[in-house]
C-alpha cells in the first residue's frame, strides 16, 4: 500500500479513434489512433499499430507506432525499431533502435517543465 492513488492503466484498441484532449495520471496504451492532445503522469506505450496525431506529454514514452506532432517526455524516449515519427521531440534522454525512422527536430538533455515549481 503506498500513501497515493493508485495510477489508473488504460488500453486503447486497435481500431479505436479518438479526437479530442486525454488527460491520464497512470500509463497508458494505445494501438488504435489518437488525434488531438495525449497528457500522461506516466508512461504513454504507442504499439506498432498505433498512431498518435498532435502533442504528447508524458513522463516516460515507448514507442513503436506512428508519431506526427510534437512529443515532450520528462524523462526516457525510446523509439522502437518499427516507430515512424515526424515533428518536433524534447526529452532528457532517447534511445533508437536500429530501424527507427525519426524526421523533424530533436532537443535533449533538458527537462520539461510542465508543472512549474519556480514560485514557493
Amino acid at each position: 500500500m503506498s500513501n497515493h492513488e493508485s495510477p489508473a492503466r488504460n488500453i486503447i484498441g486497435n481500431g479505436t479513434t479518438i479526437k479530442g484532449e486525454i488527460e491520464s495520471n497512470g500509463d497508458i496504451r494505445i494501438d488504435g489512433k489518437v488525434i488531438g492532445i495525449l497528457k500522461s503522469d506516466g508512461k504513454i506505450v504507442l504499439g506498432q499499430n498505433g498512431s498518435i496525431e498532435g502533442e504528447l506529454y508524458c513522463k516516460q514514452a515507448d514507442l513503436s507506432g506512428n508519431v506526427k506532432g510534437k512529443i515532450n517526455v520528462e524523462e526516457l524516449t525510446s523509439l522502437k525499431s518499427t516507430s515512424h515519427i515526424e515533428g518536433e521531440l524534447s526529452t532528457k534522454q532517447l534511445y533508437i533502435e536500429i530501424g527507427a525512422i525519426f524526421t523533424g527536430k530533436c532537443e535533449m538533455g533538458k527537462t520539461s517543465e510542465s508543472k512549474t515549481e519556480t514560485k514557493k
